[in-house]
């Protein structure tokens, strides 16, 4: 089981990736609409550090962890990788598409004209954006247990991806109340339904914490990152229409995500 300090940090790191979502409506709040070809590129540097690190370092540790049971491990780590794509994919089924943020509309997007209708539209993506925050808290936390050398990368892969989702819920509320403050508030709870995640995470996983578990929630957590990558961040950077700026913004977060496995 981990050490008390590990979960802290763990918790911490969790924390800072949910208040992200924040930062997105104060960014809305001060700016309004933000540059398209940094949004654009930032959600794709965003999705190429989350395959990345999917591919290339949560999965062999995965199966290094499952090549102590009997079996096969690469067979245990298919199961629980899927697995995870199944619990994100079931909840975003789940979520009508109206409200659910893996459609979510961005400032200058066509919105309902009726400020009561507008102002559900935001109340509603907020709770669906808490929602999918939960288990990408949970991811987070899982993570951050396996060291800091994964765990950063993964935090601000999280929290690129939880400002576009600030704005989206910041912006209906706000155009249909006009109340700065209850916007951000907002904002601010559907954040932190991650390190609620964490919270659960660490009260259900921990008491039975052990190879195996570490190895199948990695191996999740991969499913949940690389569905969210293909799902939500780059058709939401190919909306903006900068296909290259997007495309750049994928190579670099390998690239990125590359270097810093070899340097630590």
């Amino acid at each position: 089981m981990p050490d008390l300090s590990s979960i802290l940090i763990a918790l911490a790191l969790t924390l800072v990736a949910g208040l992200s979502t924040g930062l997105g409506g104060m960014i809305a709040a001060c700016t309004g609409r933000p540059d398209t070809r940094v949004l654009a590129f930032a959600m794709g540097l965003s999705a190429g550090v989350m395959t990345y690190i999917s591919f290339v370092e949560l999965l062999p540790e995965a199966t290094a962890g499952f090549s102590a049971l009997e079996g096969n491990a690469e067979a245990f780590t298919l199961l629980a990788f899927f697995g995870g794509i199944g619990l994100i994919a079931l909840i975003d089924w789940l979520v009508p598409e109206d409200e659910n943020p893996h459609e979510m509309r961005f400032p200058g997007d066509a919105v309902p004209a009726d400020s009561h209708r507008l102002r559900r539209t935001g109340t509603m993506l907020a709770l669906a954006i808490g929602i999918h925050n939960f288990p990408e808290g949970m991811a987070t936390f899982v993570s951050a247990l396996d060291g800091l050398d994964v765990a950063l990368p993964i935090v601000v892969a999280i929290a690129i991806h939880n400002i576009p989702e600030g704005i989206a819920v910041f912006v209906p509320i706000h155009h249909s109340t006009g109340n700065r403050r209850l916007a951000f508030r907002y904002t601010l709870l559907s954040g932190l339904a991650e390190p609620v995640g964490a919270l659960a995470g660490a009260a259900f996983l921990l008491p039975f914490w052990s190879p195996a578990v570490n190895a199948v929630c990695l191996a999740a957590v991969a499913g949940i990152m690389v569905y969210i990558s293909f799902d939500e961040l780059l058709p939401g950077a190919e909306r903006h229409g900068h296909h290259h700026m997007a495309l750049a913004g994928v190579v670099v977060g390998m690239a990125v995500m590359g270097v810093s496995l070899l340097l630590v």
